[in-house]
């Protein structure tokens, strides 16, 4: 009993205590909280200045280390676009492989986290970005003969279209009722 009273005594003192150096605030050791960082957000969803900013930053990146590394040679099996910034899709893709790769580099990604982020993110992207069939296909195929074309999406579905034929036929029966003089007595008490 005499132990469990000394060790009370010595958890509430050691509670008590300042910390051991108050000149250098220890986040939730008595000093201020430091501010979480911000939360990273899909390029396509930044707007202005700093969109630009982002694609100028992402730009970098893949000019100066992604295509001269894994880029390998263009070809019909593997297109790839000097404008691909003007593609929204790829533009999406290799944000999130940026950001993916930013995540895997450090420290507490532990020793693997770049052999994650070859496995998981480099491979899959760059087959979904330069497939044959994918959003570059009507792009460069040959270093040769540099092209451009952005091609068109898929049109709306039916449901959008029944949709939105079903607002103007709701529209245009409302205009037609505003213009409409009324037939008699009941018409006009409605």
């Amino acid at each position: 009993m005499d132990q469990t009273a000394r060790q009370a005594r010595q958890l509430d003192h050691l509670a008590a205590a300042p910390p051991p150096f108050p000149s250098f605030a220890m986040p939730g050791v008595g000093g201020p909280l430091a501010p979480p960082p911000p939360d990273p957000r899909p390029v396509l969803e930044l707007e202005g200045e700093e969109y630009e900013d982002e694609l100028d930053a992402l730009t970098d990146w893949v000019d100066d280390f992604l295509m001269p590394v894994y880029g390998a040679e263009v070809t019909t099996a593997s297109p790839w676009c000097p404008r691909w910034q003007e593609h929204d899709v790829v533009v999406a893709w290799l944000h999130a492989l940026w950001l993916a790769y930013q995540q895997h580099k450090e420290a507490d990604a532990g020793l693997s986290g770049m052999l994650v982020w070859h496995r998981d993110c480099l491979l899959h992207t760059m087959a979904a970005v330069r497939a044959p069939g994918g959003p570059l296909s009507a792009c460069m195929t040959s270093p040769d003969r540099p092209t451009h074309r952005i091609l068109p999406g898929p049109p709306p579905s039916t449901r959008a279209e029944k949709a939105a034929t079903r607002e103007e036929t709701t529209n245009e029966d409302d205009d037609d009722a505003e213009n409409e003089e009324p037939d008699g007595p009941i018409e006009r008490a409605r």
